[in-house]
Order: C-alpha cells, then structure tokens, then sequence
C-alpha cells in the first residue's frame, strides 16, 4: 500500500543564494518521498517566480519586498505589502494544506513561515550564512527546526532547535565526472585552450564586472578564454566589450547574464573567480576549482570576507579585496593560471572542505518533522 502523498510548501528567493538551496531541497525530497507535492511561494518580479518554473515546480507569488536600509517613499508601502502577503500566506495554506513548511530566506519567507508556525504547521528553515538575515532571525523563534552552516549559531537562533546540515548543493553539482566533452560544447570552448570562469553570483557583481571589462583584452592576451556570468544588469555593456574585440579574441570570451548549468561551468573550468557568497563556496568546495575571491565589502557583517578569509588560512583560495581589483586582477589570475603546482594544492584543500551530504542531513530533518 503506498504511502499518502506529501504536501510541502518551500519559500524563499530574490537571489540564487535562496533559490538554488530551495531547490535542492526540494530535488532531495522529491527522491526520497516519491509522491511529495511540493508548491514554491516566491516574490512576485523576483528572479525565483522564473527560475523555479525552469527547474520543473509549480511556484504562486507574494507581494512582497524588503525595506530599503536608506530613506525613501519604497518604504511607504511595505506594510500594505506585508499585509497583503500574510493575507494571501493565509488563502494559500487554507487552501493548500500543507504537512510541513520551509523557509530558505529572502522576502517571501518571512510571511510565509510566518503564517506556517503560528498555525501549528511543522516548520523548518534554513540558513546558509555564518551571519543571518533578519527574516530567518525573526522566524526562527517560531519555527521547529533551523538547518545552519556554520557553528556558533547560537547566538542568533534558540541553540535547542538548530541542527549543523551544512549547504544544500544542487544534484548536479555533485555529480560532475564525465561531463567534459558535453561543457566544451555547451559553452563553445576550444579544448586546447586554458578557461577563466568568471561568477558574481546569480545577479552579477558589478565591481567585477566593470574590472574584467577593463582588463579583458589584457587577460585574453595570455591565450585563455572567459566564461563570464555577467548578470542581467550588465550584460548588455559585457557584450558590446566582448563585441569590441578583434574577432579571433571575441571568439575567446563566451557571455552569459546567467548560467543554467553550473555544473558544465565548473566542470570545464581551470580555476573560478568568484563572489564569497554561502551558497557559491559550498559549490565550490564540491566542485573544486582552483579560486579567486573576490568578497562583497557591503555584505551584512562582513560574512563574505570571512568566509573568503576561512578559505584562504586553509590554502584553499586566493583572496582580492574589492577596492583592489583594477591594480590585482589581471596579475592573478594569469599567475594562477600558469602555477599548476599551486593549483593541485589548492584542489585538494577545497576538496577537505565540501559537504556533499548537506541536503540529505536537511531532507531528514524534514522528514523528522513529517513524522511527528
């Protein structure tokens, strides 16, 4: 006799460090539960509303943002906003009926979640930073269970409910091998030729972005080629750079607003210059690519620069602070590139630090949860 279907509502989103987790989490459910009906509630004009689509769930939307840290009229109309969303938090449960709730961050979780716990639904968050957001830290006393990253936690969530998971990585991330010939053609890459992945996180980084722009003849020069995640703001001035080269060297820088497939980009690069964001080192931890840091300096308590620093004490990644990048980009990592010595110490420490069972150690607890 079959077990009774699953009903699971997962929320979070407004950057793929919400999203892809969300998504992990619910791939892992999906294979371990079989019949799990799982529902994505998002922001409405988030990136999630068109990328969880993609990865094959149904999702509904909130009117929902966050309040802007500066004085401005946005503010005026976030209470309307928050109403409206705990409003339809309400229908959509009522509705939905749903065995357990998860939050993943980001702005549509808070109501969410939320509405969730107050109503004795079993709930679960996650946080994937050494530094919480403030939706997770208000849901947290609420909520069943809080999944974290990082120790010391404790400090921020009631230490009874956390559990150390880890972050949760995208299936494929894990399962990388064999995929060479396949990432060569999906990006259009010379095989003879030595490849830069350059990532600023699903939304792009606008300081990295504005230093490759500057330096990308120069780095083109050393007989490499550049995939460059770009993101949706920059991409139009990112192509009109690569356009602006000669037309052997344009051949050799592949633009992309964003990657789909992370796992094919991993897959074929030599070494990743990167944001520090949570999500993207678990990744990269798995992957294990040879790095370049580059942390965000506006980051809530400075977390990127520590968790690029805890990978650099531990020989694991290179670091370039972000008013540094004009005068060390170009330098490192062509230097890095050359030094294959250097490179296989590096793969082997990143490697020491992956989890690549942090979202079975979630789907557990959610489980867990079920059960009772």
């Amino acid at each position: 006799m079959s077990r009774p279907e699953k009903k699971i509502i997962i929320s979070g989103g407004g950057t793929g460090g919400h999203i892809f987790p969300a998504v992990a989490i619910a791939d892992g459910l999906k294979r371990r539960l079989g019949n799990a009906d799982i529902l994505f509630i998002g922001a409405k004009g988030r990136m999630e509303m068109e990328k969880v689509p993609a990865a094959g769930y149904t999702i509904e939307g909130l009117w929902i943002s966050g309040i802007q840290r500066k004085l401005t009229l946005k503010n005026l109309s976030f209470p309307f906003k928050l109403i409206s969303s705990i409003m339809k938090a309400r229908r959509i449960i009522r509705r939905f009926k749903p065995d357990v709730a998860i939050g993943t961050g980001g702005y549509a979780s808070g109501p969410m979640l939320r509405v969730a716990s107050r109503r004795g639904i079993p709930s679960l968050i996650q946080e994937q930073n050494s530094f919480p957001g403030i939706t997770n830290r208000i849901l947290s006393r609420t909520v069943n269970k809080i999944c974290v990253a990082f120790e010391g936690m404790g400090k921020y969530f009631p230490s009874s409910n956390i559990v150390i998971t880890g972050n949760p990585v995208r299936k494929d991330i894990i399962e990388m091998k064999g995929k060479k010939d396949e990432s060569l053609r999906f990006f259009g890459l010379r095989e003879n030729l030595k490849t830069i992945l350059v990532v600023g996180g699903s939304q792009g980084a606008r300081s990295v972005n504005r230093a490759l722009a500057t330096h990308l003849n120069e780095i083109l020069a050393s007989d490499v080629q550049i995939i460059w995640q770009c993101g949706r703001s920059f991409h139009e001035l990112a192509v009109e750079t690569a356009n602006s080269l000669t037309a052997s060297r344009a051949e050799q820088v592949k633009v992309f607003d964003f990657i789909s497939r992370m796992d094919l980009a991993y897959t074929v690069a030599d070494i990743v210059l990167s944001r520090a964001g949570a999500i993207a080192i678990s990744e990269l931890c798995i992957a294990g690519n040879p790095l370049v840091l580059v942390p965000l300096p506006t980051a809530a308590e400075d977390h990127q620069t520590k968790n690029a620093m805890a990978l650099k004490e531990k020989d694991a990644a290179l670091v370039i602070r972000d008013d540094e990048l004009d005068e060390k980009l170009s330098i490192t990592l062509l230097s890095l590139l050359k030094d294959e010595g250097r490179q296989k110490v590096m793969r082997e420490n990143i490697l020491k630090l992956a989890k690549p069972d942090a979202t079975e150690k979630i789907v557990d607890e959610v489980i867990k949860l079920l059960e009772k």
